[in-house]
């Protein structure tokens, strides 16, 4: 068996090619230096361990001992995590998707030695097909260049990355960030909305939650109900498609199809977080319970499948798993796809019926065209009928219909939960878990199910406990088998600092702001633009980085300038720090010319921007302790969604800690045995005292 210096490494994505007969190197200074010393260009492959077209390049091309020998004799093979080096993906995503128009994973780079890029793109099938070229034929050509065409390479390289650097930096004006801006993006969302099956665009579908995130607080501050409208459509169909995994919880990538049916089956720890936020606003705002469920379903998801023995979370599950009518053969969406006779194997006969009703299970099959094979003869599940129209179809009560489909659906998760699984991504990322924990801390808030906020707690104290050193404010990336790595990146300390946010509001305790606080300082320090305004996503003058990004992109996840832009906004709000006031004024300014004319790239910032514009308001409980009849109080204040307001409980104890981080909070005192202020930009109502 080949084994290669990838066998040394902790990623779950580097292991998986540590036995490929190419002769990867990890992304670092002895990957640098070969190549120097031998004169060759890199090859940069980056991706990460639950991605479908990856495992196919993989297979096709990196398995293969020719195209092996090709790449190992012209070139320097470099594998890169996207998930433990965002910052290096980010560069060299930005040139294929500026040189080929659109981007994704494998994504598959041509470097120089000094690591700039001259040719790109994603995924290259072996041979020429797909309309694009044979990955053997490109390497042969390529090597051929180098060395004939050497100095027309590296001028070519020289020119694209002077047109990305500005590309990566943000062109400054007066323009202020203001209501109109808030609101310019509304009509791009109405523009592209789909309004038969919702979503924004065609397909393929992304659930992009950074959309709803500003819809929702477009419809707090202007009563727009088209924004709601809009958003609650796309939430309901996704729960009802293929999108949203039925009987398991949690929701898949994306839809491959327009109506939520066909999914990519992976399932990502960072769409949990954010869809599970999205449902629960949702559920505030409107009220329907199904919103609230489908939250459930998602942390019950995480906690079950996606957390770790010490309560951290893991980053995802695989869309591929092995075929059970064919265990060699690793399926898309095989672990997710039934055939009718199996139901019928595990329920009986009557059960089956009610539950093909309900969830569209047909004979044949339900897919209908599928030009891979991967669905013939197997179903989708998917909410084809109402329990109302099902129980009248089968002769049962509404009650009686549902008891009985939720004894299916547990009957068919255990016979699904057997081995073999999908592939568990073992990373334990502090971005990402920062999310996952700002969820648990909001379904606490908004359900008041203790359990979600001991989850938060648990998994808040092991990445504060393994990832970050208190001392110093200093932030690690990532934790896999034992091993903390890889200084934090802006993504990192702004999530957590939302975070543990987050969780000072859910729980009053002033441990939490103090450490957002430092987060937020030792995030300026690090990666703030001083003069022009914004964040750059790495530090300065990291070695192996070619060049430093601002990045302003609210994609899958929202950019690191949207997040920590707005928690610089809340911390001014609950500190009173006039410079975190001002770092969030300048980076709004910084990105307000891009925001306006393109304001759908990033709603995260749109939301920071309604952040900027709304007064403050606060709704504090002092009390000795924050007991039951606290907890009561501020559960009362919190049925409204009310995006830009701050409802705390903080008891004598906390008051005192908070003195220094947040006078404005510990000045609020205790009058009886508790007293409620309502406050607006700083200025409370006579409070209300409670003896």
């Amino acid at each position: 068996m080949h084994t290669n210096a990838l066998v040394r490494e902790k990623s779950p994505y580097l292991q998986q090619h540590a036995h490929n007969p190419v002769d990867w190197l990890p992304w670092g200074d002895d990957a640098f230096q070969k190549a120097r010393q031998e004169d060759k260009p890199i090859f940069l492959s980056i991706g990460y361990s639950t991605c479908h077209w990856c495992h196919v390049m993989a297979h096709e091309s990196f398995e293969d001992e020719k195209i092996a020998d090709v790449l190992n004799r012209h070139f320097v093979p470099v594998k890169v995590d996207r998930e433990e080096r965002p910052d290096v993906d980010r560069v060299y995503m930005l040139f294929v998707q500026a040189s080929t128009g659109s981007g994704g994973w494998p994504m598959s780079v041509f470097l120089t030695p000094d690591l700039k890029p001259f040719f790109g793109g994603t995924y290259f099938p072996p041979g020429a097909r797909y309309g694009r070229p044979g990955f053997r034929q490109l390497l042969e050509h390529l090597a051929q260049a180098w060395k004939q065409e050497r100095s027309r390479i590296e001028e070519s390289g020289a020119n694209v990355t002077e047109q990305l650097r500005n590309l990566a930096t943000p062109a400054t004006s007066a323009l202020e960030p203001d209501q109109a801006l808030f609101e310019s993006g509304f009509s791009y969302f109405r523009r592209t909305f789909d309004t038969r099956y919702g979503g924004f665009g065609d397909a393929p579908k992304f659930p992009r939650p950074v959309i709803f995130n500003y819809l929702f607080r477009l419809h707090a501050a202007r009563q727009n109900e088209e924004a709601v409208e809009m958003s609650v459509k796309t939430l309901k169909a996704m729960a009802m498609g293929g999108m949203h995994d039925q009987l398991g919880g949690g929701l898949h990538r994306y839809s491959v199809d327009e109506r939520w049916f066909v999914s990519h089956f992976e399932k990502m720890l960072y769409d949990q977080a954010q869809l599970a936020i999205s449902y629960l606003d949702a559920f505030q705002i409107t009220g329907d319970a199904d919103f609230a469920q489908v939250a459930r379903e998602i942390f019950r998801y995480v906690q079950r499948d996606l957390s770790g023995p010490e309560g951290a979370f893991y980053s995802a599950e695989d869309a591929d798993s092995p075929d059970p009518e064919n265990p060699s053969h690793a399926g898309e969406g095989a672990f997710y796809l039934w055939r009718s006779s199996e139901i019928q194997d595990v329920l009986g006969a009557r059960d089956a019926r009610l539950f093909s009703l309900r969830y569209g299970v047909e004979p044949g099959g339900n897919v209908g065209q599928d030009p891979h094979g991967e669905f013939t003869g197997k179903n989708i599940l998917h909410q084809a009928r109402t329990i109302q129209e099902v129980s009248n179809q089968i002769g049962l009560s509404v009650e009686e219909a549902r008891s009985l489909l939720e004894g299916a659906r547990e009957k068919l998760l255990a016979a699904r939960s057997r081995p073999p699984r999908p592939h568990l991504d073992n990373n334990v990322l502090t971005s990402w878990n920062a999310l996952m924990i700002s969820a648990f801390a909001r379904g606490y808030v908004v359900l008041g199910d203790d359990q979600y906020l001991q989850t938060a707690r648990t998994a808040a104290q092991f990445v504060l406990r393994t990832m970050y050193d208190s001392r110093n404010c200093e932030l690690l990336r990532r934790y896999c088998d034992g091993e903390s790595a890889i200084p934090g990146f802006l993504d990192d300390y702004a999530f957590l600092a939302q975070a543990v946010l987050d969780l000072f509001e859910a729980t009053g305790e002033a441990s939490y702001l103090h450490t957002a606080a430092s987060l937020a300082r030792k995030g300026l320090t690090r990666f703030e633009d001083a003069g022009e305004g914004g964040f750059f996503s790495t530090t300065a003058n990291a070695p192996d980085v070619l060049l430093r990004i601002k990045d302003d992109y609210d994609g899958a996840e929202p950019s690191g300038n949207s997040v920590a832009t707005d928690v610089l906004l809340r911390l001014a709000h609950l500190t009173g720090s006039h410079d975190f006031r001002v770092s969030a004024e300048k980076s709004l300014r910084a990105f307000a010319p891009k925001l306006k004319l393109q304001p759908a790239i990033a709603p995260q910032m749109l939301a920071a921007v309604g952040r900027w514009v709304a007064e403050p308001q606060q709704v504090v409980i002092r009390c000795e302790t924050v007991d039951d009849e606290a907890g009561r109080l501020l559960a009362k204040e919190r049925q409204q969604f009310c995006p830009h307001g701050i409802f705390v409980a903080i008891s004598d104890e906390a008051a005192a800690a908070l003195t220094a981080v947040s006078p404005f909070l510990a000045a609020l005192a205790r009058r009886g045995r508790m007293t409620v202020y309502r406050c607006r930009n700083f200025v409370c109502e006579q409070p209300f005292v409670i003896q």
